[in-house]
């Protein structure tokens, strides 16, 4: 997450027709803030990009002369609404424009602002003003706290071959990180399947592909096509190539500049004097230490582990009776994983994930999560006709209900297309500020499917509506303490909390007010899912272990093989290492800001499963959803995320409820 000085950048990553009921549609309507541009050629990207840094070196230059007065503190806060404004909008469409020439040219502008922006964070100049800064309270104090700490992170206060070291190493790490992230998403991999292949997948999945000069179905890695096939195709070479492919995507270039990415971070920690990237990542964040946060680890894979052999041994037996081979003959491989559990599913629970689509069609899954946080959170939100990146993008103003006051603007691009952003993240590319009266925005962008949505689907886009919800309720006095600027080992935990609501009767009879021709999800269906979720949960947590463990041991080495490494820890989990598949190479959280910090999605649950305790009684809570919203969501970093749950809860938070969930 970013602080003062370095807007936000991804993590963790609009004019169609009104959905039906996704808040009122207005033509007329207008957004709070500025419009996300129309970004139409590389000169206008490059123009842009030059006008924004001239501005932006006008301005430093300034604060930089400038007496510290009662008024210095704000004047470096609106730096930071300068920079965020001038460069979040062309950066963010690197990952989401359908022309590649334009993403090019915006990744080579946001390569310029890191530049930029590490020169900044090591002006001495304005680090001794921001020392001598006055604040008037708390608030204040804290943002001091954190913008210290980002200046002496950055290397300000190392001696001057040390400073210039630091600085050329965090430019080359963007550039490493970008290297990385763009050779996913220009990959444009398509695999070849002849329709008797496909046997066991919907033809809603594949009828439609293009095909090559043999006739044969061509599909892509997004999940909505990726899922359907190692779920349910019954040719088990079709489940390995598809599995194979997409678990190796980046291929040798990316295992290079992963190393490269560990080994500076690993200088760059020796710089400061520390031993490995790990503490030093770690010292400023709730887990403080590598120590702590591998007890951690450890302790979820104790919890774990007996159960984690226990459903793969269940899997197991369920793949020699589906081929009629003898059990101690058979082994379980990672691409049968998925197909033998949608088998148990269905089989021991009568439930399957493709069940679930009527019930959630596409075009009525964003407004159902919509009102899902209008109930709690009394907000309302209203779709705008703007031009925007494409067509599947949309724009929406979200109120308060109360009063009607415009609080924030969401962009919202939710199906897979070439080149773009291949996952689900939100991109915050407007902090708050009432100081300003500044209204926030955040961009949500997944890879759903068109033809409704499965349960692990409505998970998805409720765990991000999580993230943009911290974004667009973010009512804070500075731009450099709004939204997710929270520390990263806390920034999952409204995410994580709100995918929970999907298995909620209560909650999902709210399909019903905004698409009054859906039918129910069944009683009984519901059900099913709900004990068929307890299925896997030993799988699930045993790799989320083995992914932040290998982060941790990743970041521990001063010159690593990632390769190697994740063979060797792969190698002893109970299904093995896989030959050939270079997992490592598309573990894009790890090559960007989840560096040392992918442990932030276990350690986050646990503060997600502690405030799901809040709303045990009912999730539609009006009045835990206002103190939900007011004590966190509006806060940002303006309190230390310890402080952020006590204050909601009433009591300092605990990791009883994570643990307990999972001995369920």
């Amino acid at each position: 997450m970013s602080l003062p000085l370095i807007p936000p950048l991804s993590r963790r990553l609009l004019a169609l027709a009104c959905l039906l009921a996704a808040g009122s549609c207005h033509a007329g309507a207008t957004l709070p803030g500025p419009a996300y541009p129309e970004l139409r050629s590389v000169e206008q990207i490059e123009t842009s990009c030059e006008q924004g840094l001239a501005g932006a070196r006008e301005r430093v230059k300034a604060l930089e002369d400038s007496r510290v007065d009662a008024s210095w503190l704000a004047r470096l806060d609106d730096l930071s609404a300068y920079i965020e404004d001038a460069q979040n909008p062309v950066d963010f469409a690197q990952y989401v424009h359908p022309d590649k020439a334009l993403r090019d040219a915006a990744q080579a502008c946001s390569l310029k602002w890191s530049e930029f922006t590490a020169g900044i964070a090591q002006s001495e100049k304005l680090y001794r003003s921001l020392r001598k800064a006055q604040p008037k309270d708390a608030i204040d104090k804290e943002l001091v706290r954190l913008s210290l700490a980002q200046f002496e992170d950055a290397g300000v206060t190392l001696p001057a071959p040390k400073r210039d070291r630091a600085r050329q190493i965090r430019e080359r790490l963007v550039a490493l990180e970008q290297a990385f992230q763009k050779n996913i998403r220009d990959a444009g991999t398509r695999l070849p399947f002849t329709e008797a292949e496909l046997r066991g997948v919907p033809p809603g999945v594949w009828a439609k592909a293009a095909r090559d000069d043999q006739g044969r179905v061509l599909l892509g890695l997004d999940m909505p096509t990726y899922m359907p096939l190692v779920q349910l195709a019954e040719d088990a070479s079709v489940r390995e190539r598809m599995w194979r492919a997409r678990w190796d995507q980046g291929g040798d270039a990316n295992l290079k500049l992963l190393g490269e990415v560990a080994a500076l971070r690993a200088e760059y920690a020796g710089l400061f004097g520390f031993k490995t990237y790990v503490d030093f990542n770690l010292r400023r964040r709730m887990a403080h230490d590598g120590k702590t946060a591998s007890a951690f680890l450890a302790s979820v894979g104790a919890a774990v582990q007996a159960r984690e052999r226990a459903e793969i041994d269940e899997l197991r037996a369920a793949k020699a009776q589906h081929l009629g081979t003898p059990l101690e003959a058979t082994k379980l491989n990672r691409w049968d994983a998925e197909f033998y559990s949608e088998r148990l599913r269905q089989s021991k629970y009568k439930v399957e994930q493709e069940a679930f689509r009527p019930y959630f069609p596409s075009e009525h899954a964003l407004p159902f999560v919509m009102r899902i946080v209008e109930k709690m959170m009394a907000v309302s939100f209203t779709k705008v006709d703007v031009p925007l990146w494409h067509l599947d993008a949309q724009a929406f103003v979200v109120s308060d209900k109360a009063t009607g006051q415009p609080l924030a603007q969401l962009y919202v691009d939710l199906f897979p297309r070439d080149g773009k952003y291949n996952h689900a993240a939100v991109w915050p590319l407007r902090g708050s500020s009432t100081r300003l009266q500044r209204t926030p925005t955040a961009a949500l962008v997944a890879n759903l499917d068109r033809k409704g949505m499965t349960l692990q689907e409505m998970e998805t886009l409720l765990h991000e509506f999580g993230h943009a919800v911290h974004v667009t309720l973010s009512r804070t006095r500075h731009v450099g303490q709004a939204g997710t600027s929270v520390m990263l080992d806390f920034v999952e935990a409204p995410s994580q909390m709100l995918e929970d609501w999907v298995f909620d009767a209560q909650v999902l009879k709210l399909m019903q007010e905004v698409c009054t021709s859906c039918a129910p999800v069944p009683a009984d269906l519901l059900a099913k899912a709900q004990a068929a979720r307890r299925f896997g949960k030993g799988l699930f947590f045993g790799r989320q272990q083995l992914y932040a463990s290998f982060d941790l041991a990743l970041h521990s080495d001063p010159k690593p093989d990632p390769m190697a490494l994740w063979a060797k820890m792969e190698g002893a989990t109970p299904l093995g290492h896989v030959a050939g598949v270079r997992f490592p190479a598309g573990f894009a959280h790890v090559a960007s800001s989840y560096g040392a910090g992918y442990y932030a999605y276990l350690w986050s649950l646990v503060q997600a499963m502690d405030m799901r305790t809040a709303f045990a009684a009912d999730k539609l809570s009006p009045e835990v959803g206002a103190r939900y919203r007011e004590r966190v969501l509006a806060q940002g970093s303006q309190k230390p995320a310890p402080q952020l749950l006590q204050d909601f809860l009433g009591r300092p938070s605990n990791s009883q409820a994570f643990f307990e969930d999972l001995k369920r």
